[in-house]
């Protein structure tokens, strides 16, 4: 993907593939926007991010709990949300706020595909 190609993605849809470069959950994609786009309804930005889904650049997955060789416990994203599902899921306001329980096991996250590598990678 060239710098130009990149500059073609909306502003949200850039928030978008930097979260799922970071395999960061749902709710951090609102803090990335700037003050014009946050108050964005949930069903548009959800609506952004099926289309990333629908062109395979990137995945909704749910946390689950990891445990090293070493025992040390973490996070790991889990199974993939599948796409059927996903108008559900995105359409409840609870996966777009932080959750309370800090362990975020279960929260949404947004992981970026092979093909999702190939397009957020710049090109010179």
């Amino acid at each position: 993907m060239s710098q130009q190609d990149w500059d073609n993605l909306s502003y949200v849809e850039q928030c978008f593939f930097i979260n799922a470069m970071e395999m960061d959950i749902l709710p951090g994609v609102r803090g990335d926007l700037d003050e014009a786009e946050r108050p964005l309804p949930f069903d548009e930005l959800a609506g952004i991010l099926l289309s990333l889904v629908d062109r395979g650049w990137i995945e909704v997955r749910r946390y689950e709990r990891w445990i090293s060789d070493e025992g040390l416990e973490g996070l790991t994203p889990g199974e993939v949300v599948p796409r059927p599902d996903l108008p559900h899921v995105l359409a409840d306001p609870v996966n777009w706020e932080y959750p309370d329980d800090a362990s975020w096991i279960g929260a949404l996250t947004l992981v970026r595909t092979d093909a999702g590598l190939a397009v957020s990678r710049l090109s010179p």
